[in-house]
């Protein structure tokens, strides 16, 4: 049994900031192990081909059961390689809101969790290139940019949100989150620049190290109450890695909370159910679960190029050789936030425009020239929850973020997708729009709505909030009833924040080095 001080399960977006910073101490020896292979696909590193990467080995190729107010289920992507979900995401560098981390702290018991309290935080891992000042960083490893192609129907688009009333903004992790702009992304020099690049790369040389890849967790191990390991795969054989101070779970919002639950914590009854020993009798393992539902709005254009023009060899040899162009796109490359309602203390509406036909995950092909904007939820009332089908590691867990559950959510939807329709018909885009795709009419009723959104809510990609501080973790992130044991990653979030959730992540995992070496 090989023997380390901390033994990191995940390399994802938390991951790999762990492994940096706890290195960091050279008397540290850190295992990070990763159930999915080195991020060697060159998708992966072409911005404008991450939905390339869905269903493919790279992809945990999760699914949500039928969803009760949808009638559907729902594809979840999450990345399945070095660099996690910062590997496969969309690259938008988005923080939330400063009532997010109050919230948190005020309505959650997640002491320490304020907006002052992460903010230096989220400065400390930036590297911004052209925002500096009180609320940025400059010189973190995580690199944010401007994207080097924007299109002109993203721009287009802002424009008439201004026009029809929203204010226009260069910065919505800036003073004031609402408004209208253009995206900022984690890339460098227009290639995607995920945690593997950021931070696990310029760790590998050091002695303290050790990364498995292609080694998914099978459990924690525990002597009593207290974690003492974690046994994992190689190559199909079943070994034990024993950490002598600490484990830490960074899976995520799905694989954190199976492997608790695996590893004998979790609810009881449940537990036993599937014949799990019960280390410690923790409930709200798994509860909490929810994610930021979005549906689109879609035309065919006119008059105007599509960002699948340039998917072809040319385009990508153009990429190859300057890292600029169409390819350095990453296809949501405009948005906004705003209320839908007064009242709000914050923005519960995000938007995602796109300059091609992008929904069902960007699995449908393009079949005309379009442009696609996407209301997201970011103030989600509903509440689901994630259990285990089997006591088997392989088998993939029951996934039900209940959307819609509540209807105020469903109300909220359908104002933002009133807006992007509003929002198609003033100032400059109005031109290059030629006639609706989906829904194939815009004179719905609220009903005709509410069915489009029912047929069409996909994730967002941001599930959050299985091991909650306050039910799961302590505000240190040390998992309640047991000792040794800590999860790092968005499943630690009460509440999802307003915006995409990648920096968020890694915020965390900035603060949990911190917390784990008593800084």
């Amino acid at each position: 049994m090989d023997s380390y001080d901390y033994v990191i399960v995940g390399a994802g977006s938390a991951g790999c900031v762990l492994a940096n910073r706890l290195t960091e101490d050279p008397s540290a020896q850190v295992l990070l192990i990763e159930a999915g292979a080195e991020d060697t696909a060159d998708e992966i590193h072409i911005p404008a081909a991450f939905a390339s990467l869905f269903k493919t080995k790279w992809d945990w190729n999760y699914e949500t059961v039928e969803q009760k107010h949808t009638g559907k289920t729902a594809y979840w992507p999450r990345g399945k390689m070095l660099g996690g979900c910062s590997s496969i995401n969309a690259m938008i560098y988005i923080r939330g809101n400063r009532a997010d981390y109050d919230g948190w702290r005020d309505s959650h018991g997640a002491e320490g969790w304020g907006w002052d309290d992460v903010l230096p935080y989220f400065k400390r891992a930036e590297g911004n290139q052209r925002f500096d000042g009180p609320l940025h960083g400059t010189d973190g490893p995580l690199n944010v940019e401007d994207r080097r192609f924007t299109h002109e129907l993203s721009t287009a688009w802002v424009d008439s949100a201004v026009a029809w009333g929203l204010k226009r903004t260069d910065d919505f992790n800036g003073e004031s989150q609402e408004g209208a702009g253009v995206y900022q992304v984690t890339c460098k020099k227009g290639r995607r620049w995920s945690t593997a690049d950021a931070y696990l790369r310029p760790a590998l040389e050091r002695p303290n190290l050790t990364v498995k890849t292609c080694a998914p967790a099978t459990r924690v191990v525990f002597e009593g109450t207290r974690a003492v390991g974690v046994s994992y795969l190689d190559n199909g054989v079943e070994r034990t890695a024993r950490a002598s101070t600490e484990v830490l779970l960074s899976g995520g919002a799905v694989n954190s909370p199976q492997l608790l639950m695996l590893s004998g914590v979790g609810p009881a009854e449940h537990l036993r159910e599937h014949g799990i020993d019960v280390v410690a009798a923790l409930p709200g393992v798994g509860e909490n679960l929810h994610d930021h539902p979005a549906c689109g709005i879609i035309w065919s254009t006119r008059g105007t190029t599509d960002l699948v023009d340039a998917a072809t060899p040319r385009g990508l040899v153009r990429y190859q050789l300057t890292k600029r162009g169409p390819l350095t796109s990453n296809i949501g490359e405009a948005g906004a936030f705003f209320p839908t309602t007064g009242g709000l203390p914050a923005p519960d509406m995000q938007i995602h425009v796109a300059p091609t036909l992008f929904y069902d995950n960007g699995m449908r092909e393009p079949t005309v020239p379009g442009f696609t904007s996407a209301a997201t939820l970011v103030d989600v009332a509903s509440r689901g929850r994630l259990r285990l089908k089997s006591a088997n590691p392989a088998w993939k867990p029951e996934i039900d973020p209940a959307y819609y559950s509540e209807s105020v959510d469903m109300d909220r939807m359908i104002a933002g997708l009133r807006a992007l329709i509003e929002i198609g018909r003033a100032g400059p885009l109005k031109r290059f729009l030629d006639q609706p795709f989906l829904p194939t009419r815009h004179d719905l009723t609220d009903a005709e709505l509410a069915e489009h959104i029912r047929e069409n809510t996909q994730t967002l990609y941001h599930p959050v909030g299985t091991c909650a501080i306050g039910s799961v973790v302590d505000p240190q992130l040390r998992v309640q009833g047991v000792e040794g044991l800590r999860v790092v990653d968005a499943s630690v979030m009460p509440v999802v924040p307003r915006g995409n959730t990648n920096a968020p992540t890694i915020m965390v995992a900035e603060k949990a080095a911190d917390l784990i070496r008593g800084r």
